[in-house]
């Protein structure tokens, strides 16, 4: 069993789809289903009005940018994403939805770029397309060889856990699951009989995968529940935290949040890490007016190290990045220390501080102190 410690990337909503699949190599169908916005190519035009050209096309890295180094250095064991885009040029917009994203199945090497161990796929999106653009997605990724949790061709497959090798022996187990208060609609839920995501109710969620996990743990593994819950704005996070609470309680190690479009609190409980919102990662929202205040232009990642033997939090290092013309960039220092003073006052409850540690802020919290 591996004794030194299980680093984990974690990040929140990795969206490619509509502007971002515009400017990669294969753009797909611009149409939108939109209320005011009817062309997808909009969403560029807006991102350079607001931060400049965008040289259009694009090599598959350049929505990553500066996070794909920041990885190579880091080199975590597991990497965990939220893919928040369903990967298809079939299936009709998902009726009663203001917004769709998909991707052309021909972009899909600019997922592989951050070379996922694990995509989420229980999120408010992921079947905008209906049940032939989630197949299609299934597909199109296991074609890659990049596993998913959180959907699948029946209940089974989209409430299995994804069980990931670390090297020097253990595993990481993850978990994904999404909840009603994310957008997601009752209809997609997948039952014995039909594909869709595993939706979950808050109150039987935690037994359920506390069940589940009795019935795969090993010695050594660290298990991750990735869970798609709360609405976009704001940092109330009052209604999570008896689930975060109770997953923890059933044996989950690090629960991995994210639908939020910024960064919300992080929480240490009972020695186990809680990221109530990892915000969004790669979208194409620049140039949108409103809500402004949240400054939804700066992104985290999330570099957490884990004790494989007790489950137990041993440190956590956020890099701050801010998104211009669809890029990621290294986030100059007066938004690192905005980021750290926002979450500071967000999340002091928890009693959680960030520590500025050259361009990063490192976690802080009681019992490391």
């Amino acid at each position: 069993m591996r004794t030194s410690p299980v680093t984990l990337f974690l990040c929140g909503d990795v969206m490619l789809g509509r502007g971002v699949d515009q400017i990669l190599p294969h753009p797909g169908d611009p149409g939108l289903d939109e209320p005011s916005v009817r062309d997808a190519r909009v969403y560029v035009r807006l991102a350079e009005e607001a931060n400049g050209p965008i040289p259009a096309p694009v090599g598959f890295s350049w929505p990553w940018g500066d996070a794909l180094p920041v990885l190579a250095e880091a080199g975590p064991d597991v990497r965990v994403l939220n893919l928040e885009t369903s990967l298809t040029g079939a299936g009709s917009f998902w009726p009663g939805k203001q917004v769709h994203y998909r991707a052309h199945p021909s972009n899909l090497p600019c997922l592989s770029e951050a070379r996922p161990d694990v995509c989420s796929l229980a999120n408010n999106h992921v079947m905008d397309f209906g049940y032939p653009g989630l197949t299609d997605t299934l597909d199109v990724l296991a074609a890659a060889g990049l596993r998913t949790a959180g959907a699948g061709r029946d209940a089974g497959e989209a409430h299995a856990p994804v069980a990931v090798p670390v090297r020097g022996g253990g595993r990481v187990l993850v978990f994904a699951i999404g909840l009603a208060s994310s957008g997601i609609p009752a209809a997609w839920a997948a039952r014995a009989d039909r594909p869709g995501v595993a939706l979950v109710s808050p109150e039987t969620a935690a037994a359920d995968v506390a069940a589940r996990v009795r019935r795969v743990r090993e010695p050594g593994d660290v298990v991750v529940a990735s869970v798609h819950w709360g609405g976009n704005w704001g940092y109330d996070v009052s209604r999570e935290v008896a689930l975060a609470h109770a997953l923890v309680d059933g044996g989950v190690d690090v629960v991995h949040g994210h639908s939020s479009h910024m960064p919300r609190p992080i929480e240490v409980y009972r020695e186990r890490l809680v990221l109530y919102g990892c915000g969004d990662l790669v979208n194409d929202y620049e140039g949108i007016q409103g809500h402004e205040e949240y400054r939804d232009d700066l992104r985290l990642l999330y570099l957490a190290s884990v004790d494989p033997g007790t489950g137990r939090l041993l440190g956590l290092r956020t890099v701050p990045l801010r998104a211009s013309r669809m890029r990621l960039w290294r986030a100059p220092r007066e938004d690192v220390l905005w980021l750290r003073r926002r979450l500071g006052d967000v999340g002091g409850a928890f009693g959680c501080a960030l520590v500025p540690e050259g361009g990063d802020l490192v976690l802080d919290w009681p019992g490391r102190r």
